[in-house]
This record gives structure tokens, sequence and C-alpha cells, in this order.
């Protein structure tokens, strides 16, 4: 698999839009570049490898399911649990960009979505749009829900 191209995906929150590439995806989105693209990963062991998980939040961020957070760093994160149907495509890659599959501030459009993507991964469940994941906002000691 090529980590370059961008896949349009069942994520385990909605449909999504998946590649190494993030400045792809935000061009596809049309949004600032400025503007981070959450990182999945598959382990607790891949997401040590990017950040410094704040030792008052490790329980928090384990026992958190479809959340994710943005690190003191300033990258945000969620590791994809194994009995995931989107754990096994995002284990090809380890870590990988993923953004909804939609032009930011637009609703989901099937036929945008199929178009712009390179290539399409579906299951014979299809894509069904759902709620996006929680966001937090990690510090070194506080906590702020930001969706």
């Amino acid at each position: 698999m090529n980590s370059k191209l961008v896949y349009l995906v069942q994520t385990d929150t909605t449909v999504g839009f998946s590649s190494t590439d993030d400045e792809k995806l935000s061009t596809l989105k049309k949004r600032p570049s400025t503007q981070k693209i959450l990182q999945v990963v598959d382990s607790f062991t891949t997401l040590k490898q990017f950040t410094r998980i704040p030792k008052k939040h490790k329980k928090l961020i384990r026992k958190a399911k479809k959340t994710t957070f943005i690190y003191p760093n300033t990258h945000s994160f969620r590791v994809i649990p194994k009995d995931d149907k989107f754990y096994d495509f995002v284990k090809k890659f380890k870590n990988i960009y993923s953004t909804s599959a939609n032009i930011t501030t637009k609703n989901f459009d099937k036929e945008f979505a199929i178009n712009s993507a390179d290539i399409v991964v579906e299951t014979k469940e299809g894509f069904s749009e759902t709620t996006s994941s929680s966001i937090y906002l990690l510090k070194k000691s506080k906590v702020r829900k930001i969706r």
C-alpha cells in the first residue's frame, strides 16, 4: 500500500480520508495547512514514539473510547482499539493522518469523497456517517474538552 495516496475508508467514527501526506489532505479538504490533522495509531507503543503522555492523564487515555487527545506538543492522536474494523487498515501503516471525508465546514457528500480519493476502501457494510470523536486538550495537569 502506498501511504502517500489518499484512501477513502470507514474509520472508527465516520467516513474519512486517510494518508501519510497531511498537506495533500488539507488541500483536498480546502482547509488551511496551519490547521493540524489528527493522526490515528495502532497502539500505545506507536503513540509513545510521537509524544509523551503526561503521567496524570495515562489512565484517562488508556480507558478512552473514540476519543482524540491533543497533547502538550500540540499534536493530536487517537489510538484505534484492536477489535475495531478500522484497526486492520491502520495497522498496515502504524500511524496515518485521518480526517472526515468532506470539504471543511460542509456536510459529507459521497460523490465528492469518492471522486477525491485515490483509492476507495469499502466493506460490504458500505459507508456510514456517525458522530465524530470527542476531543480533549491535555495540559501538564489539566484537561479541557474541545468537542
